[in-house]
């Protein structure tokens, strides 16, 4: 199986050359060649482990990775570091079937990904005889941070290399960095926001004389960021471990299609979706929940990509992004493969910070729909959720959940990515419930005892860690602070 660049302008590779190179020379982004051809049996699907439907997914689009290496990587992202051996887990409202991504060691959806990249990435390494250290180099708004050091923390042969917005992330996001211990983690705050991070981190991917530089060195480029396919693969593997569930719970019957509602920001968590129904997932619509930083709102409705607008500092920070990177690879699938189209809307983007589809693109995307909400509308659907449910949801979940009931088939059965714990934004979460927010560890034990839910373990000792990290930055100075942590050791 080979990937080749949504831009047209780069050589096919392995999936293991495409997971260690991150992005394609050419700037653009990794998709498989053709789709995998999966033998789906659902009814034996609903009997299996969730590790069990991993292992096949991996071996389907990582197809150069032996069975061994494959059973080991899965072994190794899937094991103690879960907080529920099920990995992720459903909750029940109805015909809504949150799926809970948040049981692994960041408490964030990202986990299920990052917990194997580490993994991927090394064996990838092995596979190609590849011996320079890989410097994983990534933006965060937040979550992807702390699940790429979580994963990536004293992994022999690399350097983990993070930046993020200075305001905007959550104590709780700001801590788990800052506390960071793994000796191979650079950890840097940025005066800008996060599209300020990604366009620099995308740019130094491609920049052929600092990788020169790195070379000289003995080191090489990678990213954690969902811009890698190593990151989007583990991905599908919850839609359909979900899917077959419904199936066992007989909620659905075999071959039944279904809703997908997505809170999204960078667009990869959605792609994983539409990437589930092309090699098998019956899904009938894919419902793209913004904050209010809706910039794919627009998008979808209008057909026209605006970047040009002002950026907000939401209580969903996840999502407070305005240029959606895996939104490309949609475009490339959308486009009937059309690298030079989407080559054009790239260019347009980078020079004119927006562009408009063709019209055959647009007919292409009408199984997606899209809307957004407000903060206030995200603080008031946390509360009356958990007063109606007495079910406590995160901010960025709060997002889809109001957007599912804003656009979405209620009666149609519907999968919610549910993508952090409400225990990572305990101050928007106790606001959101009428209290006044608390700073630190307070914080979390107050959420606790109003809402008589349990504080992960994960975070009850997080603000007992000392702050080992506390560079900050402008972007402009990205590249200088990345070569001194890098080459004046």
């Amino acid at each position: 199986m080979q990937y080749i660049s949504t831009r047209g302008g780069a050589p096919a590779v392995s999936a293991s050359q495409a997971i260690l190179n991150g992005i394609a020379p050419d700037g653009g982004l990794y998709v498989p060649e053709a789709w995998p051809e999966i033998s789906v049996d659902w009814d034996t699907l609903s009997h299996q482990t969730y590790t069990e439907i991993a292992t096949q997914i991996f071996d389907a689009f990582f197809d150069d990775f032996s069975v061994s290496e494959i059973d080991h990587i899965i072994c190794k992202a899937y094991g103690r570091q879960w907080d529920n051996e099920k990995i992720i887990t459903l909750h029940q409202e109805k015909n809504l079937h949150y799926i809970e991504l948040f049981h692994g060691p960041t408490l964030a959806f990202k986990d299920v990904a990052l917990q194997a990249l580490p993994h991927l990435l090394t064996t990838a390494a092995k596979k190609q005889a590849i011996s320079d250290k890989v410097v994983i180099l990534t933006a965060t708004s937040g979550d992807t941070g702390t699940a790429a050091m979580s994963g990536f923390a004293d992994v022999p042969n690399t350097e983990i290399v993070v930046f993020y917005p200075e305001v905007g992330v959550s104590d709780i996001q700001r801590q788990q960095m800052v506390s960071e211990t793994g000796k191979n983690a650079h950890v840097t705050a940025i005066t800008g926001n996060f599209d300020d991070a990604q366009k620099a981190v995308k740019t130094l991917l491609s920049n052929q004389k600092l990788i020169q530089e790195l070379a000289d060195h003995h080191m090489r480029f990678s990213s954690a960021n969902s811009i890698n396919i190593g990151r989007l693969v583990p991905q599908i593997v919850y839609y359909f471990y979900s899917y077959a569930q419904l199936i066992k719970q007989k909620d659905i019957k075999v071959g039944d299609k279904i809703n997908i509602v997505v809170p999204t920001g960078n667009f990869g968590n959605v792609l994983a979706a539409y990437y589930a129904s092309q090699i098998g997932l019956p899904v009938n619509e894919f419902v793209v929940a913004s904050n209010e930083n809706n910039v794919l709102t627009d998008f979808f409705n209008t057909g026209v990509y605006d970047s040009k607008r002002p950026f907000k500092v939401t209580n969903a920070p996840a999502m407070d992004i305005l240029v959606s990177s895996n939104l490309e690879r949609l475009l490339y699938f959308a486009s009937d493969r059309d690298a030079s189209e989407v080559q054009s809307y790239m260019t347009a983007l980078a020079n004119e910070s927006q562009y408009k589809l063709s019209e055959r693109t647009r007919r292409n995307l009408k199984q997606f729909k899209s809307s957004f909400a407000t903060q206030a509308q995200v603080s008031d659907t946390i509360l009356s959720v958990f007063n109606q449910t007495n079910y406590l949801i995160d901010p960025h979940t709060a997002v889809g959940r109001y957007v599912y009931q804003s656009i979405s088939n209620q009666a149609m059965p519907t999968l919610l990515a549910a993508t952090a714990s409400p225990y990572k934004f305990p101050q928007t979460m106790l606001s959101a419930l009428g209290d006044e927010p608390i700073e630190g560890a307070e914080a979390l034990t107050h959420l606790s005892s109003k809402t008589n839910t349990d504080i992960p373990s994960q975070v009850v000792t997080l603000f007992d860690k000392p702050i080992l990290h506390q560079k900050v930055i402008t972007p402009n100075d990205i590249l200088k602070s990345l070569k001194t942590e890098l080459f004046d050791k």
